[in-house]
């Protein structure tokens, strides 16, 4: 058998996310994907992510070239080039990689004229008309949502900041400074490490010796307002997989790592093995456990909706069905992880969420239903004033450092219990 590539394996990846509303997570896996070496694995990633993020811009482009929309295999092999031609890809190796992709199936095989005429065309006009097109726009279901909360202006921004992408950043396990320069990276003001163009993340220095994990500068931030936790008892209530638990017990915590998923909390233990660190695992219901913590992290379940610069698939396999229910679930929650604190205890509360409803509201409920709990101002370096939130959290949205590459959307609160 014929070793799939990179384009092939993205391919049936697209179809996966646009045919079945299957997150990316889910899809990866499987004997294509299995066969694949690491730089395909990666390469097939980043042609899926470009494509997904420029879709209605491929979508606009192809169709006056297309009488009838074809059989998704053959739609996504479209796409897919289409974005690659608009964006650098060479023409020549481009058109013939797409029309090999349809000519190994035996449904498909029948496109192969379709696929070399349309990308020819594409190839002539598509790189001059791509950047005259609008941004592509959040789907229908979030919207008008966010409109309302943040502006129009806002969202739009939003939508810039998603089309453009996301860099790799990383958490130093101890000397961000160090880590910058064996990386080539840029240390960001809250401590992060930040690359633009980082390649195969197993192959960068430092990997190997666990010197760093990939997380994101706003996905950091949450444990850094804690401060110092040297000594603490301190629970990571959803903790796969596993930046904030490494964070935690680099800094001296005595860490409960607690997650659903026994899978998921395999995934923190080898994060934990490769960099060295220490914490105990446990798999189980969070609205069930028990325990006394001097701090607790809550990274609530939600619709994930701030991560959509590093995940352009999850507008395709949602619809904003079960917010309701992840809102019910966070309360229950936050309720519970507040009985576990000891008195005068800390519980810092964040999603990644751009909804109000999961982060902001959640707070100020939170604060009506438990008379003696207050918010405490967040401190850590390199918060920004405009962060901060009314009721005293921080809002962080993808539009924020639009200069440095922007950040993931995420809502976060300390609240700490009467001692």
């Amino acid at each position: 058998m014929t070793k799939p590539n990179a384009r092939f394996a993205a391919v049936m990846l697209l179809d996966t996310v646009l045919g079945q509303g299957r997150l990316m997570s889910e899809a990866m896996g499987g004997p294509t994907w299995d066969r694949l070496d690491p730089a395909d694995r990666a390469a097939a990633q980043r042609l899926v992510l470009d494509t997904l993020r420029g879709l209605e811009r491929a979508d606009r482009l192809l169709k006056p070239f297309l009488k009838k929309e074809p059989p998704l295999r053959v739609m996504n092999t479209l796409r897919l080039a289409t974005v690659e031609l608009c964006t650098g890809g060479a023409a020549h190796g481009v058109v013939n990689e797409a029309v090999a992709v349809v000519a190994t199936g035996r449904k498909t095989q029948g496109y192969k004229g379709l696929v070399n005429a349309v990308l020819r065309k594409v190839a002539d006009k598509g790189p001059t008309e791509w950047p005259k097109l609008r941004l592509p726009r959040l789907p229908d279901w979030l919207r008008p949502p966010l409109v309302e909360a943040w502006g129009r202006e806002a969202v739009m921004a939003m939508e810039a900041a998603h089309f453009a992408g996301a860099p790799l950043d990383l958490t130093a396990k101890t000397d961000p400074r160090a880590v910058a320069t064996a990386t080539g990276g840029t240390l960001l003001p809250t401590g992060s490490v930040r690359l633009d163009t980082p390649g195969q993340v197993s192959a960068l220095p430092g990997y190997d010796a666990g010197d760093w994990w990939v997380q994101d500068a706003a996905a950091a931030l949450p444990v850094r307002l804690l401060g110092d936790v040297t000594g603490l008892a301190v629970l990571d209530m959803c903790a796969a997989p596993g930046g904030k638990t490494m964070q935690l017990a680099a800094g001296g915590a005595q860490v409960t790592a607690l997650d659903l998923s026994k899978a998921r909390l395999a995934r923190v233990r080898e994060n934990l093995a490769r960099t060295g660190l220490k914490a105990r695992c446990v798999a189980g219901d969070a609205r069930d456990h028990q325990g006394s913590y001097d701090a607790i992290v809550l990274d609530a379940p939600c619709s994930a909706t701030g991560t959509i610069r590093r995940h352009p698939d999850l507008p395709h396999a949602r619809t904003g069905d079960g917010i309701a229910e992840l809102i019910g679930l966070q309360v229950a929650m936050l309720d519970h992880a507040l009985s576990l604190l000891k008195p005068g205890g800390r519980l810092v509360y964040c999603t990644c969420s751009l909804i109000p409803d999961e982060g902001e509201c959640q707070v100020v409920e939170a604060l009506a239903r438990h008379p003696g709990l207050t918010v405490t101002a967040p401190e850590a370096p390199g918060i920004e004033d405009g962060w901060r939130s009314e009721e005293g959290g921080l809002r962080l949205r993808p539009d924020y450092w639009p200069d440095r590459g922007g950040m993931d959307g995420f809502y976060m609160a300390v609240l700490q219990r009467a001692g």
